[in-house]
């Protein structure tokens, strides 16, 4: 007879309920997210394309639009759009290609942008606190811990491990 769970657990989540907790939590890391000085607030809404980008770029120097929409499944629209916004942030440069001068390659900043510094000091407590409904300490600390121990185990190159 095998062990039976405790009465408290909860089945694994489905993968419904595990992609509308993925939409939650990106909304409540777009909420924590400052509002760029540039553009005026023109970037809401292509905040999770931008990051999306920013990304890939990290993850592949030296790279283009159409191998970022390749990797990214985002429309190469989007991707130029972003890489437009980041550029204009000093958050990447871009060189055109040695092989083909009609492309542009994407390339890392050399020096970390004030916007990248500023995201970096951004916080989601306020923005999670909103989220819970609720400002109790221990739920905000046990939430704020099974985030870390998803970020630990779910890093963004565990997505390239899912597209073939």
């Amino acid at each position: 007879m095998s062990p039976q769970p405790p009465s408290d657990s909860r089945p694994p989540l489905t993968p419904v309920e595990l992609f509308l907790l993925g939409r939650t939590l990106m909304k409540i890391g777009e909420e924590s997210l400052p509002e760029p000085a540039v553009g005026g607030g023109q970037f809401r809404g292509g905040t999770r394309a931008i990051l999306v980008v920013l990304s890939d770029i990290h993850a592949h120097d030296n790279t283009s639009v159409g191998a970022i929409a390749s990797r990214t499944g985002l429309p190469q629209s989007q991707v130029s759009g972003a890489v437009a916004r980041l550029k204009e942030t000093g958050s990447i440069r871009t060189a055109p290609d040695p092989a083909d001068g009609r492309r542009q390659l994407i390339q890392q900043a050399d020096e970390v942008s004030e916007r990248v510094a500023e995201v970096r000091r951004s916080d989601i407590t306020q923005a999670l606190t909103t989220a819970l409904g609720s400002d109790d300490p221990a739920a905000l600390r046990e939430v704020t811990e099974a985030l870390g121990v998803l970020a630990r185990h779910l890093t963004p190159e565990s997505v390239s491990r899912l597209r073939p």
